[in-house]
């Protein structure tokens, strides 16, 4: 329990959501690429940022004292989930689909870049938490 209360304190939650949404983007930009010449396959996105802006947004709020129970107004980062989508674009770029290879490899790069970001992040975090643990803390 103390464990966890630490944790909440923490950016931590967030950082992990971050890293799971960047990893599920990335095996959906790899399902993309591995797809660029199969006919009629559609390109798939991960729309997160989107839809974790509408929920901050929404001036409505309330607080959910049990998972349970409805959510009132703007969700937690936390509860907000990533949406893979399927584009309904009929462009065809590679010929037989809708997939540009080139701009799946450009967001495979911003997306790999987000990743290692938040992972360092993350990893900074902790070593706060252990020098704060043992008892000191160097900056």
């Amino acid at each position: 329990m103390i464990r966890n209360f630490i944790l909440e304190q923490t950016n931590i939650p967030l950082l992990n959501k971050a890293l799971d949404v960047y990893s599920l983007r990335q095996r959906t930009i790899s399902s993309n690429i591995a797809n660029v010449n199969t006919t009629g396959y559609r390109k798939k996105e991960v729309k997160f940022e989107e839809v974790l802006q509408a929920q901050m947004r929404k001036r409505l709020s309330g607080l959910r004292t049990n998972e349970n129970h409805l959510p009132v107004g703007s969700l937690r980062a936390r509860e907000v989930r990533p949406r893979v989508l399927e584009s309904v674009s009929d462009e065809q770029f590679s010929g037989v689909n809708n997939v540009d290879i080139e701009q799946e490899i450009v967001e495979q790069v911003k997306n790999q870049i987000r990743f290692m970001y938040a992972s360092r992040l993350a990893s900074g975090k902790f070593a706060a938490l252990r020098a704060s643990i043992k008892g000191r803390f160097d900056r």
